[in-house]
This record gives structure tokens, sequence and C-alpha cells, in this order.
């Protein structure tokens, strides 16, 4: 016999990945608001695009179609806290990261140097090059650990991962032109903080 998931562990799953959605993305709004003016932030900080929806929907019908046919698959209570402490986890490293970079720090990748433009080595930057990629990337993964959705705990780490695999190189090549043989040196002794990419 199927044991079902009572309504109100469904709510509180759906709550906590609802919740996790908003703060993620109005705290990524507000901090580049604090750190450049308003009148310099557009709505792409929030970090909304057609693909994230199209992604988070995908979720969000997995939740309810495995829901439906596998009641099982929602029960484990501990998987699912386990997911919170991801989404808090990934939050904080990103967070730190912003806050640690500063003005330095923007959603768009710079192809042009500016002067308050420095290279940050300092705080969560001794262990990582890429720190807030890292924490979204925890984060991402762990919204679908919280809901319990094995497709897509596959899914967002496969996508998250190639995105960042595309990203980091190109991102890097302007970075090496803008700081030279200092950033070369850092790259060769900090990781990436994404797994596999160097």
């Amino acid at each position: 016999m199927t044991r079902m998931v009572p309504d109100s562990i469904a709510t509180a799953q759906l709550s906590r990945f609802l919740g996790a959605i908003f703060f993620f993305h109005g705290s990524e709004y507000a901090l580049a608001v604090a750190f450049h003016g308003r009148s310099n932030v557009s709505l792409g900080s929030l970090l909304v695009s057609k693909e994230y929806v199209v992604a988070m929907a995908c979720s969000l019908m997995e939740y309810l179609i495995e829901y439906s046919l596998f009641p099982e698959l929602k029960n484990h209570w501990w998987f699912c806290n386990f997911g919170l402490l991801m989404v808090l986890l990934g939050e904080v490293i990103r967070k730190t990261a912003i806050i640690t970079a500063g003005r330095s720090f923007t959603h768009n990748i710079r192809i042009y140097y500016e002067d308050e433009h420095e290279l940050v080595t300092r705080g969560i930057y001794r262990f990582m090059r890429h720190p807030s990629y890292c924490g979204f990337f925890i984060w991402a993964t762990g919204t679908q650990v919280m809901l319990s959705n094995p497709i897509c705990i596959i899914a967002f780490m496969a996508v998250t991962w190639k995105f960042f695999s595309k990203r980091i190189p190109y991102e890097e090549f302007f970075l090496k032109q803008f700081f030279g043989n200092e950033y070369a040196q850092y790259a060769q002794k900090v990781p990436s903080g994404i797994p596999f990419l160097k």
C-alpha cells in the first residue's frame, strides 16, 4: 500500500521552494541597487530569463506529477531538509561573494575595464575564483533536492555545470586582459569553485 504525502508536507515543500526563489531574486536585485544605484541597475539583475522560467516550471511539473503518481518519493523529510541546507549554503556563499566584491561585482560580464574594477582575491575569493557561481550551483541543485525531484536534480546540475563551463572561460579571458599576470597567477593557485572546472 502506497503511503500518501500529507497535504501539510506538500504545502511546506512548495512554500520553501517559492520562498527560496523569491528571496534569491529579490536579494540579487537589492544588492545590485545597493552597490551600483537604482539608475544603473536594470530588471536583468533579477536574473529571470525565459530559460530559467521554463526550468522552474518543469521542476514544479515534475513535483506535481510525482506527488500524484508516486507520493512516496516526496515523503522523505530528511532529504527535503538537506535540500533546504543546500539552498541556505548556496545563498550564503553567493551573497558573501557579492558583498566582498562590492562594486566590482556585476551580473553581466565586463568586457571593458573600468576604474572601479579591481581584482578581488580577499575573503571568500581566497578559496575559489568564482564563489558566486559556486553558490548558485549549490542553490539551484538544492531547490530540487528540497522538492525531492530526482529528474530535475540531475538536469539542474547538468545544465548549470554546462552553463558555467562556457561562461567561466569567457569571463576569464577578459580578466586576463584586465589584470594580466596577476590574474594568471591567482587562477593557477585558486580553484574555480565549480566541480571539475579548472
